[in-house]
C-alpha cells in the first residue's frame, strides 16, 4: 500500500507536471521584424550557428528529421561556399537558413566599413548555393559572439535584416562531455521556460546529446517553433 507521502507526491505530480506535448512541432512564425517573434511558455526556437560542417551538420539534420521539428541554421559564409551541397541539404529538409558573417568576425571591434563588408559577404556566400534552386536564404542574421553595436543593429534593421538574438545558450562550445552538456542544456532551458536556443552544428558533442535533449523536452511539454521569412 502506498504511504501517505507517496500518495501526496503522486497528486502533486499529476497536478503540476506539464502534460506531454501532443505535437512536438509547434507553430510556424513568419518573421519580418524581431517583434514578430513572441514566444509562449514552453515554446522554443532551435538555432545552430557556425556551420555548415559536413558530417556533423548532416547528423543533426537526421536527428531533427527523426523527431519531426525544424530549426534555423545561421551559417558562416566561408564554410557555406566550401560546402554548397550541405547548404542545399539544409534547405531541402525544410529548415530556415540565415547568415553569420563571412569569417565569424567580431564586429564590435571592426571598423564599420569592414563590419558591413563582412555581413554582406556572408549573406552573399550563404545565398549562392541556393541560387539555382527555388530555396532562398532568409534575412535572419546573428552577430558572431553576440557582439553587436547600436550602429550596426540600426543599419541592419533599416535594410530589413532581422538580428536574431539568444535567450538560452546551452554552452556547447565548452569541453563538456555529451552527458554533461545534456544536463546543462536541459537545466538552462527548463529554468528559462521558453526562448531562442543557441547551439552549434560544428561540434560532435552537440549531435551526440541532441536526441536525448529533444526527447526530454518533448516529455516536458515543450514545442519547437519554426521561424520563416515573411512573404
Amino acid at each position: 500500500m502506498f504511504s501517505l507521502a507517496a500518495r501526496c507526491w503522486a497528486l502533486f505530480r499529476d497536478l503540476w507536471a506539464p502534460p506531454p506535448a501532443k505535437d512536438f512541432s509547434g507553430r510556424t512564425i513568419p518573421v519580418r521584424t524581431i517583434a514578430d517573434i513572441r514566444l509562449k511558455q514552453r515554446e522554443l526556437v532551435l538555432t545552430f550557428d557556425d556551420g555548415p560542417l559536413p558530417g556533423c551538420t548532416e547528423r543533426i539534420l537526421a536527428i531533427l528529421e527523426d523527431i519531426g521539428v525544424k530549426a534555423t541554421f545561421l551559417m558562416v559564409g566561408a564554410p557555406a561556399r566550401a560546402n554548397p551541397a550541405t547548404v542545399r541539404m539544409v534547405a531541402q529538409k525544410g529548415h530556415t537558413i540565415g547568415s553569420h558573417t563571412e569569417n565569424h568576425a567580431d564586429l564590435r571591434v571592426a571598423e564599420p566599413a569592414l563590419a558591413r563588408a563582412e555581413i554582406d559577404a556572408g549573406r552573399d556566400s550563404v545565398a549562392a548555393p541556393l541560387q539555382s534552386s527555388h530555396y532562398r536564404a532568409t534575412p535572419l542574421f546573428r552577430f558572431p559572439y553576440l557582439a553587436d553595436t547600436p550602429l550596426l543593429r540600426d543599419e541592419l534593421a533599416g535594410r530589413g535584416i532581422v538580428v536574431l538574438d539568444v535567450d538560452i545558450n546551452i554552452g556547447d562550445d565548452s569541453d563538456l562531455s555529451p552527458q554533461e552538456l545534456h544536463r546543462q542544456a536541459l537545466r538552462r532551458i527548463v529554468r528559462r521556460g521558453s526562448g531562442i536556443v543557441l547551439m552549434h552544428d560544428i561540434h560532435a558533442r552537440t549531435a551526440a546529446m541532441l536526441p536525448n535533449l529533444l526527447a526530454d523536452l518533448k516529455r516536458k511539454g515543450f514545442t519547437i517553433v519554426h521561424l520563416i521569412a515573411a512573404a
